[in-house]
């Protein structure tokens, strides 16, 4: 490769990472109508120009993108064509093969089709075991995720024994007072509150809204989420000014 050739060709990698971060940006801002062009720009240059490897990570951000304004059929075409491509650059036991097989059962949640969604899960949760150990937070994290399409399917005891072993995880690598201790202690509250152990329920719940208020603000619509299943935890046993009040500070909060 000439000189000028290489020189050419490093603009254009840096053009292509220019327009994926700015995509980044817009789409943690929910500016999507701005990001996808962007993403698509990108990921048409790096066809062109990169590797199998920077053509899958690109077609996963743009899924992703896609299922969050909920275009899922989109979302899951572009995760499979992730899928075989990393494959074929890092081996079919990577942690981002664990990760694509993650973000493919959290469309399945998406959608609701739980059952659809669990093989997919298990099989990042046994992937990135594997590479990683079972104490691995990212680990914790696809465990919680199967845990959330096993509940959704109605298998709670499995579920609840699934956010309990995410959680160690999560105290053990980051302290009890971290932001992913508290959304699985809301998961975790939302099963005893369907089982009918309100106790406990509302001892979890309390404790992840206090993590949540520390972690975040007050404002903070994870809050606000916290706070209105607790208003509806109260209004179940009868407790309506209690009740009321936290829907108040839960709608001030959205």
């Amino acid at each position: 490769m000439t000189t000028r050739r290489r020189k050419s060709l490093a603009a254009l990698q840096k053009l292509i990472r220019q327009l994926s971060r700015a995509a980044e940006e817009l789409r943690a801002q929910g500016r999507h109508d701005v990001a996808e062009p962007l993403y698509q720009r990108a990921l048409g240059l790096t066809e062109l120009f990169c590797g199998r490897e920077d053509v899958a990570s690109l077609c996963n951000k743009l899924a992703a993108l896609y299922e969050q304004i909920g275009r899922f059929d989109e979302a899951e075409r572009f995760y499979l064509r992730a899928l075989p491509l990393m494959e074929q650059s890092l081996g079919a036991e990577h942690p981002e093969i664990a990760t694509l097989y993650h973000n493919l059962g959290g469309l399945e949640h998406a959608r609701g089709r739980f059952a659809a969604g669990e093989p997919l899960a298990r099989r990042s949760v046994e992937i990135r075991q594997r590479a990683l150990g079972p104490h691995h937070p990212d680990v914790a994290a696809d465990v919680a995720a199967l845990a959330g399409i096993l509940d959704g399917q109605g298998k709670r005891e499995e579920a609840e024994s699934l956010y309990r072993r995410a959680l160690a995880i999560f105290e053990c690598n980051y302290g009890s007072e971290h932001y992913e201790v508290a959304v699985n202690l809301n998961n975790l509250a939302a099963i005893k509150y369907a089982q009918g152990h309100y106790y406990e329920a509302e001892r979890l719940y309390r404790r992840a809204l206090a993590i949540k208020e520390k972690s975040l603000t007050a404002e903070h619509p994870d809050v606000a989420m916290t706070l209105n299943n607790l208003a509806a935890l109260c209004k179940a046993q009868g407790r309506y000014p209690e009740a009321e009040a936290l829907c108040r500070r839960a709608l001030a909060s959205f």
